[in-house]
């Protein structure tokens, strides 16, 4: 077999049996495509690469100026797919097995302030060229917020999981699992407002003949829902309008507010984890930042000894 051929039957295996999701799947294959190209310049390929190319393509990697988590995230890619080749019996040994990773920079994730949130939602409400699509951008905002959804979550949101004024917002996410959040008052306000002008656009379309879009957010597009990248576009814009530095908004900045701001008002941090649909604790605990501000601060504002 080809290395084309090895990576297609890897990204196969990934989709059927651990249900990784088209954005991970297209990361691997972008990672591999690199991994492939650079062992063909030096005359090498998948079938015949050993330890010491791996090792050297890490290196190749570094001077390059990569960062650790993009290295990482490289060499992940490429222990998996022999990982994966070994079992099938592709090939007899697994020449990465041994190779270990540059490990991670442990960077505290950027946030917003709950006031330049604020400004960020009333910049929603006021913008766009038409009532409905103010209604549209104050509902994707107000549940971006409220949920602490990723951005692929948020646009691939299918109408029904809305219909009736829901209280809890079932999501699918990562590998097809699902999982239940709460709204806010006001997410919910915004989404009931959304609502019925979707349904008044259902109607236009079939007196029109078309069929009507399946999604929350529709697009004339070819996928039938808003982009990520048409959100990223309009998160930016509300940066502007609402006063917010744009290089400090993005939608996962909007992630990391809701699960920093829930913590900071004494949420528990094994709900948040169940909120933002992360597999371990141990990724969550990246905001326990926020909970030892907050202790030192019940310390120094209650403690009898820290008292003038």
């Amino acid at each position: 077999m080809s290395d084309r051929h090895w990576i297609a039957a890897f990204l196969d295996a990934q989709a059927a049996e651990r249900g990784a999701a088209t954005n991970t799947q297209l990361a691997y294959a972008r990672d591999l495509a690199d991994f492939t190209d650079w062992l063909s310049g030096r005359g090498s390929s998948l079938t015949a690469a050993q330890k010491v190319d791996v090792e050297d393509y890490l290196v190749h990697c570094d001077a390059q100026g990569l960062a650790k988590s993009t290295r990482a995230r490289r060499l992940s890619a490429i222990k998996q797919l022999y990982r994966f080749c070994f079992e099938e019996g592709f090939r007899a040994d697994n020449p990465a097995v041994q190779i270990s990773g540059p490990g991670r920079d442990k960077r505290l994730p950027k946030t917003l302030s709950t006031e330049e949130v604020d400004r960020l939602l009333e910049a929603a409400a006021a913008h766009g060229r038409s009532p409905s699509e103010r209604e549209r951008n104050t509902c994707l905002m107000q549940l971006l917020y409220a949920t602490g959804m990723r951005v692929s979550e948020l646009v691939t949101l299918p109408l029904s999981s809305a219909k009736g004024d829901p209280r809890m917002l079932l999501i699918r996410g990562k590998g097809g699992k699902e999982r239940m959040v709460p709204l806010s008052p006001p997410a919910r306000a915004a989404l009931r407002d959304w609502l019925k002008t979707r349904e008044t656009m259902e109607e236009d379309a079939r007196a029109n003949g078309k069929a009507a879009s399946t999604f929350l957010f529709p697009s004339r597009g070819q996928s039938g829902h808003l982009t990520r990248h048409a959100f990223y576009v309009l998160i930016k814009d509300l940066a502007v309008e609402g006063g917010v530095s744009p290089a400090k908004v993005t939608p996962h900045t909007l992630r990391h507010a809701f699960a920093t701001h829930l913590l900071a008002n004494g949420a528990d941090l094994r709900a948040i984890q169940t909120f933002l649909g992360h597999a371990d604790v141990s990724t969550t605990e990246i905001y326990t930042h926020v909970l030892e501000e907050r202790l030192k601060e019940l310390v120094l504002d209650h403690h009898p000894m820290a008292r003038d």
